[in-house]
């Protein structure tokens, strides 16, 4: 009897160690939202962030000037509508760095192809600067959320 309790003692001593080793990482809390927002196993995908730098032609004040601000701030609508585009927004006290798009793109081509359809970009008032991004996937609600808090 004795024999039987030490093998099973080995068997269990070598299954444990085995067992405990091979442990899963957790899923998602919400597995339907992170599957609409495009998550990872870790709640985070890929981004494109875009930095937008002062061009070499500034655009003179005028109605030019007021038509290529429009146009731009159209296309960023188009963009943010198309789930391309998900966060937006101006540098306030940087020289010469203007503002900033993050796209929803996993690549910097898809990206150029985006920021090419501005009109600061084709004016030259404004040069892009790209680089990957590693998020969360939560950036993907934040078009949503935005407009039911932004006045209409």
């Amino acid at each position: 009897m004795q024999k039987h309790w030490a093998t099973l003692a080995i068997i269990l001593g070598l299954w444990l160690p085995l067992g405990s080793a091979h442990t899963t990482e957790p899923g998602p809390t919400d597995p339907a939202l992170a599957a609409k927002l495009g998550a990872d196993s870790r709640g985070m995908r890929q981004y494109v962030l875009v930095i937008l730098k002062s061009g070499s032609r500034r655009v003179p004040e005028g109605q030019e000037r007021i038509d290529m601000f429009k146009g731009h701030f159209a296309n960023m609508e188009r963009l943010a509508k198309e789930q391309k585009l998900v966060a937006a927004g101006p540098f306030s006290n940087e020289e010469n760095w203007r503002g900033m798009f993050i796209f929803a793109v996993p690549g910097i081509s898809e990206a150029e192809a985006l920021v090419a359809t501005d009109p600061v970009i084709q004016s030259g008032e404004m040069v892009a600067e790209y680089h990957q991004l590693y998020a969360s996937a939560a950036l993907m609600a934040l078009n949503e959320i935005h407009d039911k808090i932004s006045p209409r």
